[in-house]
């Protein structure tokens, strides 16, 4: 019957009932025990006027109490207390009616003060028990009806016992804590508030012991090849891995039960943190009126957002995608605080625009950002890649050499080494003109390089995600293609670090770690959305696309490098060109767009950059193939 009524809430009624009948018992067996089971004949012959008494007392403070409200499966702390104060005034009401009867009438109390005191406590222990009682029986009794999920915590000591409060927290428990994990614990298996404790070298064995379902990491800072390997031995059980956010994302610095979310594929992509010369960075931006070009998209935007911190005097934003700069704006008077900038809505095509804008602000330092980069989009619009990529480039080159810019930094990618389609190779000829640009120039001209970020526009993550929110397929070009991944706050960092070492003419390349198989990384994405390749979801491979290659690399193989004072930054050592003889062919590409002859707009870009050899690309034809 217990186990009926448990599985629906209490009626309040009989919880009424049931606090008013074990009063009475309660002050039936305080009778008893204060008078050695031998109740005198004076409170014999009143035992039924004690009865009503005690039923009418304690049911007036309970009624005015309204305990009989609170649902007992959930009963807290703050129930007892206010169980404890509604029982303390009954026993204050037995008083009053003790002193009005022995003051006004027959000098006797209806209860002795001393059974009053036993049947106190009495009172309480049965009243606050049976509610715990009910509370225990209903929890087993769900856990038994439903499939509690089964939870271990590795993290450090703070944040682990935030969220194991979290966990245990709340009336819709859907966790059930079966282990915590520490770095080097001398003495495994003790226990904290009843749950063992254990050290993660014992991840394994634990997790089978336990038959764990989920797995939370809570530390921030944690070795990326100890996250990856807790994450590879989870996902190979089928085990759902979570993380919680930094504190300074907590909501009015509390974490909650919704802020654990599952861990994202980028947070097993990173690597250790990048060490910078903060110094050197801030001598760079200090005071200094910075301009952004393509300041809406993600390398430019997290620029902005990281420069902040460095104190420019002003930064200028320059995109011409209306919407993302709006939204850029926003996020940068109202999440991030900062005012000391200003928007511009303008084409780096449209040099007059450019020009005035330079008027305008007077930038002393230069990150160009902006550029077309989607690799099929370029390969069919060859005119479009060499008009923005390269003469949009020279547009704003030549107007910071014009306004006695100190530093302009050139964002450019892997895909310009050794190019194989049209867009990394408009980057490499932009890469060129910068380099050679530095040469007669008082503005030092500084290109850095490096491959695919994550979370980028157009990078392939955001795209996985989205084939796996409506089902699939996951598309994959090759079943060799890699790639190299960087988070974008990394490359960010290391472009400022980069910009501040640089003394001109450089193109800084970044050590953008081991190489990544997509297929392996589709395959990783769909195990963290909780589905099972090939049963939830399939993958397809779809062919190479126009221009694309399997292996990208991030120097030409003649080319080589020279260490810098940052690990994670390299000089490459590249062929110099002379910037009057770039200038002339660079001309001539004018006539060419203005033609709109795609085919011999190629074939410059073929003699400009020998070792561009186009792949599974319609200008194939163009290479000679001896």
């Amino acid at each position: 019957m217990i186990e009926t009524l448990l599985k629906r809430h209490l009626p309040e009624w009989l919880v009424f009932v049931i606090d008013v009948l074990f009063s009475i018992a309660s002050m039936s067996f305080a009778f008893f025990l204060r008078m050695n089971f031998n109740i005198e004949e004076k409170y014999t012959k009143e035992l039924l006027l004690i009865i009503f008494l005690t039923g009418f007392i304690r049911g007036l403070s309970f009624f005015l109490g309204r305990t009989y409200m609170g649902i007992v499966r959930y009963f807290s702390s703050k129930d007892a207390e206010k169980l404890f104060i509604t029982i303390f005034a009954g026993t204050l009401l037995f008083l009053i009616f003790n002193s009005i009867r022995f003051n006004f009438f027959d000098d006797l109390y209806f209860f002795p003060r001393s059974v009053l005191a036993i049947d106190f406590f009495i009172t309480i222990f049965l009243l606050v028990g049976y509610r715990i009682m009910a509370k225990l029986i209903f929890e087993s009794n769900a856990q038994l009806s439903k499939n509690y999920e089964k939870v271990a915590i590795y993290g450090d000591e703070n944040f682990t016992l935030i969220t194991k409060q979290v966990l245990e927290s709340g009336k819709n428990k859907e966790n059930k804590l079966e282990a915590i994990f520490f770095d080097n614990i001398k003495n495994s298996g003790k226990k904290i508030d009843g749950i063992p404790v254990y050290d993660i070298t014992e991840l394994s064995q634990i997790i089978n012991k336990y038959d764990i379902t989920r797995f939370i990491i809570a530390k921030n800072k944690i070795n990326s090849n100890l996250k990856n390997e807790i994450a590879e031995f989870c996902l190979s059980k089928n085990i759902k891995l979570l993380t919680i956010p930094p504190a300074h994302k907590w909501i009015n610095g509390e974490l909650s039960l919704n802020q654990i979310r599952q861990i994202k594929i980028e947070d097993l992509l990173e690597r250790e943190p990048i060490v910078l010369n903060f110094s050197s960075i801030k001598k760079e931006i200090l005071n200094k009126v910075v301009l952004v070009t393509g300041a809406a998209g993600s390398i430019g935007s997290e620029l902005v957002r990281q420069m902040i911190h460095f104190n420019p005097k002003k930064i200028i934003l320059i995109d011409q995608a209306e919407s993302p700069l709006y939204d850029m704006e926003l996020e940068l008077q109202e999440n991030l605080n900062f005012n000391d900038f200003k928007i511009f809505i303008a084409d780096i095509k449209n040099k007059q625009r450019i020009e005035n804008i330079f008027q305008i602000t007077q930038p002393q330092v230069v990150f160009h950002a902006a550029a077309y980069k989607h690799v099929p989009m370029m390969e069919n619009h060859p005119c479009e890649a060499i008009n923005n990529n390269v003469f949009g480039t020279i547009n704003v080159a030549e107007i910071s050499e014009k306004y006695q810019v100190t530093k302009f930094i050139m964002i450019s990618t892997d895909k310009a080494v050794n190019p194989t389609n049209i867009m990394g190779a408009s980057k490499r000829l932009a890469e060129i003109y910068i380099q050679s640009k530095n040469f007669i120039s008082s503005t030092r001209y500084i290109t850095t390089r490096f491959g695919n970020v994550l979370g980028s526009n157009g990078s392939v993550i955001p795209r996985f995600k989205q084939q796996i929110l409506s089902g699939g397929p996951v598309t994959v070009t090759h079943h060799e293609v890699t790639r190299f991944f960087m988070t974008i706050p990394e490359a960010c960092q290391l472009v400022l670090e980069a910009a501040a070492m640089g003394n001109g003419g450089e193109i800084f390349v970044f050590d953008m770690g081991k190489a990544v198989k997509i297929v392996d990384l589709a395959k990783k994405m769909i195990k963290l959305s909780g589905l099972e390749l090939g049963k939830d979801i399939q993958i397809q491979f779809i062919g190479l696309r126009p221009g694309e290659k399997l292996y990208e690399e991030l120097l030409n193989t003649k080319e080589n490098t020279l260490p810098t004072h940052h690990e994670q930054i390299l000089i490459g050592k590249v062929r110099n060109y002379d910037f009057n003889l770039i200038k002339d062919e660079f001309n001539a590409f004018i006539t060419l767009i203005q033609k709109n002859n795609n085919l011999e707009i190629v074939q410059l870009m073929k003699k400009i950059i020998p070792e561009f050899i186009s792949e599974n690309s319609i200008y194939s034809e163009l290479d000679n193939h001896e």
